[in-house]
């Protein structure tokens, strides 16, 4: 069956159709690997495994004909898959842009594995990834790195080939804004005037197909597919994934809410398709279920967050409604209820950690400039939500918690300090510590004198302007945190520095400098 008989038989209506081994390879025509592999979401006994077969990422379809296409798998022991423990075969879905989860079991705890895809004659790249310690075992580590947003046009992504170097890494937890929905030169506030490195292909994106292309193009960027064949990542998204500051069923932008949720759906549809997550995280009419937790034996559990599914508008009409005093904060949910329940339920444990991973900055901060008189407070933070912060307080509080630790992005800054538990007593008791990661590429130019925010946050340790990537290092111990950043992105390569050392233990939520 030639190629173009193939088609004309696709268009006939034979979408159904499962490829025999012996026509994939004339049916794909090319490398089907085109935007790399990943893997996801770790257990004791094994991971995800994903690919989206692709030869041309920009093409209609990623020049992949519409036909259910055979994919096999395996996962060794060994880089050289002399020893292979597991393998199978799946099938790539057109409906599912030909995407592929495998949720492999059956492995062994906390050691390394390799993974790789055949379809069409070819051989993808091998991916590794590790499994989590069994649920008795108390590792004497665990390292895991948090980074996200990562605008194409600001940036390279050397700071994800830095991260992919990085030695005995166990996890990756990415916060969002894995995309940026804009078109070409939508590139958001820039300072002075700087113009983007590369551009995004086509406008600003809305159908499925528009999520898919852009999604494909990120992902065959060669140092963000180093990462991902790195180690294995837990992803969670942003608000960039579907459309600027959206939370709930509204948008940013002033759009009929019921257009906006057929573009949310897809955005997430095809968020889903390009994620190593499970099929827990399938994508529904009824909506997506993206917050899940990882246990690290007994060393740590970790809470991964949604943070705009289910949250209240943002209050003064996102920060456009000005002064927005302190009373207009006190309503609404960040996490809804049900997700607030679970959460609570999930910090009842007797790991030596707690890591709630998630998007946004929840410590106060005070973003007044210079010739500010009042508090400047943002909207689409917890700021905006003081009564949905002062829940999560007390969830850690009346369990008499000390081993909290908040990871979180999207702020394009890293920002270092303790939680207080009232936010007008910034010096007071603490509740958590928390790390905000900076940008691995994203940019944003309103950067205040660093000494005029350390005076008027005296929670806060660390508030700088560089991309990079957060290191943690959790032992029963202590857990040591290295704030990175890479000297630039205007062209490939550049150097890895650190900007700070920071030491916690787990029986007090204070950040020792280090």
């Amino acid at each position: 069956m030639r190629r173009r008989n193939l088609l004309k038989a696709i268009g006939a209506g034979t979408a159904g159709l499962v490829l025999a081994p012996s026509l994939v390879a004339r049916s794909l025509g090319a490398y089907p690997f085109a935007i790399g592999v990943a893997a996801g979401d770790p257990a004791a006994d094994g991971f995800v495994i994903w690919t989206r077969l692709v030869t041309a990422p920009l093409d209609e379809h990623g020049g992949i004909p519409a036909v259910r296409i055979p994919v096999d798998w395996e996962v060794a022991a060994d880089e050289r898959f002399s020893t292979v423990v597991a393998r199978g075969q799946a099938t790539a879905n057109p409906e599912l842009g030909h995407s592929v989860h495998v949720e492999v079991q059956g492995l062994q705890p906390h050691r390394h594995y390799w993974y790789r895809f055949h379809a069409g004659g070819e051989t993808s790249r091998v991916g590794m990834a590790r499994s989590l310690p069994a649920a008795a075992e108390l590792p004497s580590r665990f390292r895991f790195a948090v980074a996200g947003c990562q605008h194409y046009e600001h940036g390279h992504f050397n700071a994800w080939q830095m991260l992919a170097q990085e030695p005995d890494l166990d996890l990756v937890f990415h916060y969002g804004d894995y995309i940026y929905e804009g078109g070409p030169g939508q590139l958001g506030p820039r300072p002075n005037g700087v113009v983007g490195v590369r551009q995004h292909v086509g406008g600003e994106i809305y159908s499925l197909d528009d999520y898919r292309r852009r999604h494909a193009q990120y992902k065959s960027d060669p140092q963000l597919q180093a990462a991902h064949a790195a180690c294995a990542f837990a992803s969670s998204f942003d608000d960039h994934e579907v459309d600027n500051n959206w939370v709930g069923d509204i948008s940013g932008e002033a759009v009929d809410p019921e257009m906006f949720q057929l573009r949310r759906m897809v955005a997430m549809q095809a968020w889903y398709e390009h994620m190593p997550v499970r099929r827990a995280q399938f994508p529904l009419l009824t909506g997506m279920t993206a917050h899940r937790r990882l246990d690290v034996g007994r060393l740590l559990r970790m809470h991964v967050l949604d943070t705009r599914s289910y949250r209240s508008d943002q209050p003064c009409e996102d920060g456009r409604i000005k002064p927005c005093l302190r009373e207009a904060r006190v309503s609404g949910s960040v996490l809804g209820t049900g997700q607030e329940r679970w959460l609570d339920d999930g910090l009842g444990n007797d790991a030596v950690w707690n890591v709630i991973a998630q998007q946004l900055l929840v410590m106060p901060f005070d973003r007044r400039g210079p010739d500010d008189e009042h508090p400047n407070l943002g909207t689409d933070i917890w700021d905006g939500y003081r009564s949905a912060r002062d829940r999560l307080i007390g969830s850690i509080r009346k369990r008499d918690l000390k081993n909290v630790v908040i990871v979180s992005g999207d702020y394009h800054r890293n920002i270092v300090g303790e939680l207080p538990v009232r936010d007008t007593e910034p010096d007071g008791e603490k509740a958590a510590v928390e790390f905000l990661a900076t940008s691995m590429s994203s940019e944003n130019p309103n950067n205040l004198p660093v000494d005029y925010v350390l005076g008027n946050n005296p929670h806060v340790q660390l508030y700088s302007d560089e991309r990079g990537y957060h290191l943690h290092e959790m032992t029963p111990r202590q857990l040591v945190t290295e704030v990175k950043s890479v000297d630039q992105n205007r062209t490939v390569g550049g150097r890895l520095a650190r900007v700070q050392r920071f030491v916690v233990a787990p029986d007090a939520p204070r950040l020792q400098q280090a």
